[in-house]
């Protein structure tokens, strides 16, 4: 099992590194060599799954859709938008798995509602 029922996180950044979708960035001192790219440190088959899963999620997902147009209307690459819509899967499914609630596809965190 990938991730052993997310009991073993406390956040769902150790998810993203462990699925080896977390930024990185190449640096020695203030140079910044090449783009930012993922680690692709941690496994390689849940990556392929999710990445395959994110072209489904930015047609029907509401989130991931908005995320995904918002990205690439901002100049962004598309694969990096669907990257970054994988990121957001994983935080889905993480939130779902740790509340122990259903999906809500209107759902909004109360965090965002107090700015």
């Amino acid at each position: 099992m990938f991730a052993g029922g997310f009991h073993r996180f406390d956040n769902y950044r150790q998810l993203i590194a462990l699925a080896g979708l977390s930024p990185r960035e190449h640096s020695s001192g203030p140079s910044i060599r090449g783009k930012v790219r993922i680690t692709k440190m941690g496994g390689g088959l849940i990556r392929g799954k999710f990445f395959m899963c994110s072209f489904a999620a930015k047609k029907r997902n509401k989130a991931c859709q908005a995320l995904y147009d918002r990205l690439v209307a901002k100049g962004k690459n598309k694969k990096l938008a669907l990257i970054a819509v994988c990121n957001k899967l994983l935080k889905q499914a993480f939130a779902i798995v740790k509340l122990g609630q259903p999906y809500q596809a209107d759902f909004s965190s109360k965090l965002a509602l107090n700015p």
